[in-house]
């Protein structure tokens, strides 16, 4: 069985629930840095997920190594390779696909719904209208071709799939540890006051028992068309 690449860009924003959900090999690699990173080649990948981060998408003065990751996506989605990308990663997933990113498009911190507008075999276990953890503030249009699977007022591309790639703006991959991590980070709640704080970690009790089980059966999703690739 070929691993699953997964891309992350800054230690506290891992792949979670996603990681056991493959059940394959990972070789988790942070390439953000690096001007001219060596990244595997599409034929020895069974699959490709890439994670969220605080750098803009296209921010490649100050992370060099983000320019590689959307020229290796743009290979897998026309090579038909599995991707999955989260938050950052679906915003580099759209710029590889030619779409434009919108800095400051307006800030989402926190539980929120969104609207599923599409059937989708990977996206369709959170049902129609799920209450998922958002924390962003930038956004980006749909590519050309794509077809929209999730929106709301705030941000009308919340996900989009492009032949075998999917992206989600809302993180898929949250444990309630994970969360733990997050408040606990100066660099992800240092703009936020104590009122706000609380509320997510009172939101994350009352969603996560609900959103972890139906994350789980969307990385299975995934992970079947992983398998089915080898």
């Amino acid at each position: 069985m070929r691993p699953v690449l997964v891309l992350t860009h800054v230690h506290y924003e891992g792949p979670g629930l996603i990681a056991p959900g493959l059940d394959t090999p990972l070789r988790v690699r942070t390439v953000v840095g690096d001007p001219a990173p060596r990244l595997p080649a599409l034929d020895e990948l069974a699959g490709i997920v890439v994670m969220g981060g605080p750098m803009d998408a296209d921010d490649d003065a100050g992370f060099p190594g983000l320019a590689a990751e959307r020229r290796l996506l743009a290979e897998a989605v026309e090579a038909d390779v599995p991707v999955l990308g989260v938050c950052l990663g679906m915003q580099l997933l759209g710029l590889a696909l030619g779409a434009r990113l919108h800095r400051r498009h307006g800030t989402e911190i926190g539980f929120g719904e969104v609207d599923v507008v599409a059937e989708d075999v990977v996206l369709g276990p959170l049902g129609t209208r799920p209450t998922v953890l958002h924390w962003h503030s930038d956004a980006i249009d749909l590519p050309a071709g794509a077809t929209l699977l999730a929106s709301n007022d705030a941000t009308p591309v919340q996900a989009f799939r492009a032949g075998a790639a999917l992206g989600v703006q809302f993180h898929i991959e949250l444990e309630p540890s994970m969360l733990d991590l997050w408040l606990g980070t100066p660099d992800l709640v240092g703009e936020l006051d104590d009122e706000a704080v609380a509320q997510i970690r009172s939101d994350g009790a009352r969603h996560l028992p609900t959103l972890v089980p139906a994350a789980r059966k969307l990385v299975a999703a995934f992970a079947d068309q992983v398998q089915a690739r080898g």
